[in-house]
């Protein structure tokens, strides 16, 4: 009997194709949700590989490094996690201290004054030491207070905070030494040998010190980094940041230095400071852990005779950091609490941007890429600058700060970019071209005008460039430079600068390019002459085995001054 037997499928019911269909579906939807899910890691891994997290308060970061060591753009805030300071209290403006600070409270500019002025004069610093500080000068005062956004008493507080401020610089400039100081008796300079963890084995951390880049390339030749051969003889590739150890190892050669500690009137205290914040700053750990090489040098300071003589008054501290990375408030998570320790407070600290209302902090040059080792050496870059064709009358070597509603670089590269002959060349920092010394140099070499706004703080590096070649810096807050550098800045700061309220700029009834064209080429080229022939040597550290017989460069203005200070607080 034959048997037949067919090959048709039975057919599925419809209960049977809905579950085949069913687990098609399932199973690709399943590959589609995965894949920007795999997708969003790939992206996430490229992000974290070339950023960093900071954890502010509550709020972890993540951070983008941009070329400069100070601008990390947070993905997260918008802005750059860095400490930012009241840049705005001349102008009465609202200012912040810290992002941390703004999302609890609101910080107007009386509080935040209230605030520094009352920290300032709870602490006995001995900035005085019974001198009188006379009155302040009028014609050298910058105090900009814009009385149509204030109410009651607040600019009045504003203007005698800023005059407290003066009154203070007038204290430092006191100390200035009027002699050559060319014999070293009563002078001594003793130089305490601290353990290596707070100096040596923080340069052997070199290399993880900056995520992005190899801090220990600019530490060579006695941390002035490596030559340049194209700009001469003295030029090297320094970073902003090497200025702790390069001076330790100038005081190191001081011609004063005694190895008696009861033959000394100067206390020179070799801390790296700077460098041992900045190995934290980019890194998620605890603030006992930032503070503990601060507090470790405390108490060992506290094992040394002469830390009890004078109270620490003739000590100093030298910090190649500005000083709100110290200076760690409550809420904050950025810096060290360093400056704000009790037993910090009778020392001078030397700083490249010191606190305006702290009497022993004092404001010293931004370390430049020029290190002299002999006269000659500043002689031929002086008549090399002079002799220098200025072919742009304004430059600006920077960036704009989107992520900052205080800042003024956008505007000012607006009006920059704008013009219709040139007039104005604005190198981008963004494209890299800033990391290279010789295009910074060659550009204000050719320029008349620099203009130097406030950055991540109200100081800038730059201002020092623009100096050294020859360009006239044009500034718009007191701060960068006004109210920082007593010792190597004059008084009357027209000598030397323009000075343009930021607010102004902010608001646009001032065109910056307009104005200084209508500077006469008289009066340029008498600042110019005075910048370089005045101002120059003074504000260069010369290399470890300079030495200087018609000229005092930053680090003897530095000691001469410090050593005067001194025998006035043993004379009283």
């Amino acid at each position: 009997m034959a048997v037949s037997v067919s090959r048709k499928k039975p057919r599925l019911s419809k209960r049977g194709q809905a579950n085949e269909f069913g687990f098609f579906y399932s199973f690709l939807a399943r590959i589609l949700l995965r894949l920007p899910a795999a997708v969003f890691l790939l992206v996430f891994i490229y992000i974290w590989c070339s950023s960093t997290t900071v954890i502010t308060g509550s709020v972890v970061h993540l951070c983008v490094s941009s070329r400069k060591l100070s601008d990390l753009y947070c993905l997260s805030a918008g802005t750059q996690p860095g400490f930012q300071i009241p840049v705005s209290l001349v102008n009465h403006s609202s200012s912040t201290v810290n992002a941390d600070v703004k999302e609890g409270a609101d910080f107007d500019v009386k509080s935040l004054i209230t605030t520094l002025s009352d920290s300032s004069s709870s602490r006995n610093e001995g900035g005085g030491n019974g001198e009188e500080t006379g009155d302040s000068d009028n014609k050298s005062s910058v105090l900009v207070v814009n009385d149509s956004s204030d109410k009651g008493g607040d600019a009045k507080m504003v203007e005698d905070a800023f005059r407290e401020v003066e009154q203070l610089l007038q204290v430092h400039r006191s100390w200035i030494s009027e002699s050559n100081n060319s014999t070293c008796e009563g002078r001594g300079i003793y130089v305490y040998d601290l353990p290596s963890k707070f100096n040596k084995d923080l340069l052997a951390q070199c290399g993880d010190m900056i995520p992005w880049e190899d801090f220990c390339r600019f530490l060579s030749n006695d941390a002035l980094g490596v030559p340049i051969q194209k700009l001469g003889r003295g030029w090297h590739h320094t970073h902003q940041y090497s200025l702790e150890p390069i001076f330790h190892a100038r005081v190191l050669k001081h011609p004063c230095r005694v190895y008696d500690q009861n033959a000394a009137r100067l206390f020179y205290v070799p801390y790296y400071g700077g460098l041992d914040i900045l190995r934290w700053h980019f890194k998620n750990v605890s603030d006992d852990v930032k503070d503990s090489l601060a507090l470790d040098l405390v108490r060992w300071l506290e094992t040394q005779g002469p830390w009890y003589r004078n109270l620490g008054k003739d000590h100093v501290f030298v910090l190649g950091k500005i000083s709100w990375d110290f200076r760690r408030y409550d809420r904050s998570s950025w810096g060290t609490k360093l400056l704000e320790l009790d037993e910090m407070q009778n020392p001078v600290k030397l700083l490249i941007e010191r606190q305006p209302w702290h009497a022993n902090d004092i404001g010293i040059p931004h370390p430049t890429h020029f290190h002299p080792q002999t006269d000659d050496d500043i002689v031929t870059w002086q008549l090399k600058v002079i002799k220098s064709k200025r072919r742009s009358l304004v430059s600006f070597a920077g960036a704009a700060r989107p992520g900052s509603s205080d800042s003024i670089r956008s505007v000012l590269i607006e009006q920059c970019m704008s013009t219709s002959n040139g007039e104005c060349k604005f190198l981008n920092c963004t494209s890299g071209q800033c990391d290279q010394p010789e295009s910074i140099v060659e550009l204000f070499l050719e320029s008349e005008f620099c203009l130097q706004p406030p950055g991540d703080s109200p100081t800038r590096k730059s201002v020092f460039d623009s100096l050294v070649s020859g360009c006239i810096p044009v500034l718009f807050d007191p701060l960068t430079a006004y109210y920082q550098y007593p010792w190597h800045f004059p008084a009357a700061h027209d000598k030397y600068s323009v000075f343009i309220d930021k607010e102004e700029v902010r608001k646009k009834s001032v065109d910056v390019i307009e104005r200084l064209m209508k500077i006469p080429d008289r009066e340029r080229e008498n600042m110019r002459r005075y910048i370089v022939y005045e101002l120059l040597p003074g504000l260069v550290y010369g290399d470890l085995n300079s030495k200087f017989d018609k000229f005092e460069d930053a680090f003897s203005i530095s000691m001469n001054n410090l050593l005067e200070r001194v025998s006035r607080l043993n004379d009283v």
